[in-house]
């Protein structure tokens, strides 16, 4: 049989990854990685400067300070929960600390300048400044603020496509580059209204602050990450269709913003609907829509799991991997014991091993079931081996870890009728009955 990532006819001679022959081309200089990282962090960087000394001009220090305090109470929640719906492929933490930078910097400040910019010239034009600010509000900032939140999850849809397979991956890019977004929103309305208050001298509940507070960090906090995971939605379903379909793949994501677009829209317009329009917005689209996303993105984690557990078992019988471990990858309780086994036994190395080894196997998972479907790129035969690569060189750590999971976690065959309390003893009577499939 000819030698195959498959169907191998030796493991130890499995060659690293991405080896092979021919001679390299040397990449320009506008391709190296180096001059890419170097030249985004430079952005990321001069955006945050700006964005804060906006901030801080429209507040005040004390005003910015107060405003940070507060804001910065939703972000770990938000960030955590969209971590847990990334959990059974993990992306890199590079890619969720660029969509956040992106969101709190470059979108934020693409937002407050163009935002201004086309409410003064609708107010010039139109010499009426309210009507400026309300079609500023409902139609100019969902527009720009759901394009500048896009921007993140195209570049990594387009430069980390290897971490960018479906829907949930999609969700979690949008999701934090929208709580990033969020974060420096809330510090300018928070800071505003502490220095409304202090003008005012209102403090406590009845103040500006408080009320500020209590509709954006503890009604809304979700508002914005709704908004664009419609976009990462469209950009998720693009990323499992196949690359020969277009039209579908621009599609998609297009869909995905006009959609966020026109709830951003629908939410900001919501005080035009009378004095109880915001809660009647909420109430109706707001909450129902977080639970269908919610809804959506959970089943989704099941469906990905359910995945793992039907693909791997082709591995496991070419002896890349053993028998149980298909069905142990496949679920997240088990996956948590594996880890907590080898870092008890081996320490932190051994425990990032097996995580490292759950998610090279859950990537090969859905890089052989884009592969059945006929959704796999050109490199999918390189890409297969240097996943096999990466499990076989930590299978050392993760086969015991994973094995005791498995033990761990197997049913209990049921006990036959006749296993049940002897005659003439109660059934409520403790018996130590014999169990022959325990030891």
């Amino acid at each position: 049989m000819a030698t195959s990532p498959l169907y191998p006819t030796h493991y130890p001679g499995l060659p690293a990854a991405g080896g092979g022959g021919g001679r390299r081309r040397h990449a320009h200089w506008w391709q190296r990685k180096w001059v890419r990282y170097g030249a985004l962090i430079t952005l990321l960087t001069l955006s945050g400067l700006v964005i804060l000394a906006l901030v801080r001009e429209q507040t005040g220090t004390e005003g910015f300070l107060v405003g940070l305090g507060l804001s910065v109470l939703p972000v770990p929640l938000l960030v955590a929960a969209f971590r847990w719906l990334d959990r059974v492929e993990p992306g890199p933490w590079r890619n969720l600390l660029f969509s956040f930078a992106w969101g709190a910097c470059a979108a934020a400040l693409i937002a407050i300048v163009a935002n201004s910019f086309a409410t003064r010239w609708i107010a010039t034009a139109t010499a009426d400044p309210s009507s400026a600010d309300t079609l500023g509000a409902t139609v100019i900032a969902p527009i720009v603020e759901e394009s500048a939140k896009a921007a993140a999850v195209l570049l990594v849809f387009l430069f980390r496509r290897r971490e960018f397979t479906g829907i949930l991956d999609g969700v979690v890019i949008a999701g934090v580059t929208a709580t990033g977004f969020a974060f420096t929103e809330n510090i300018l309305y928070l800071g505003t209204a502490f220095g409304t208050d202090q003008l005012t001298g209102d403090s406590g509940i009845a103040s500006v602050t408080a009320a500020t507070f209590f509709v954006r960090v503890i009604m809304s906090p979700f508002a914005h990450p709704l908004f664009t995971v419609l976009t990462g939605i469209g950009f998720g379903i693009a990323a499992f269709s196949a690359d020969r379909h277009h039209v579908r793949r621009v599609l998609l994501p297009v869909t995905g913003l006009l959609l966020a677009m026109g709830m951003h829209a629908m939410w900001n317009g919501s005080s035009a609907f009378g004095e109880y329009g915001f809660f009647a917005v909420y109430a109706v689209f707001m909450v129902p829509a977080f639970g269908l996303l919610t809804w959506l993105v959970v089943w989704t984690r099941q469906r990905e799991l359910g995945t793992v557990r039907s693909e791997l078992p082709a591995y496991a019988m070419a002896g890349w991997l053993t028998a149980p471990e298909p069905f142990v990858l496949g679920s997240m309780k088990a996956r948590r014991l594996a880890r907590e086994y080898a870092t008890h036994h081996g320490g932190r190395a051994a425990g990032r091993a097996v995580a490292e080894y759950e998610a090279y196997a859950t990537s090969l998972a859905f890089l052989r079931h884009r592969g059945r479907s006929g959704r796999a790129g050109a490199d999918f035969v390189v890409r297969e081996r240097e996943l096999l690569h990466e499990l076989w060189s930590r299978r050392e750590p993760a086969r015991p870890a994973l094995a005791y999971a498995a033990r761990a976690t197997a049913p209990v065959p049921a006990l036959p009728p006749w296993y049940g309390p002897p005659y003439g003893h109660p059934a409520t009577t403790p018996y130590p009955a014999y169990n022959p499939y325990r030891s």
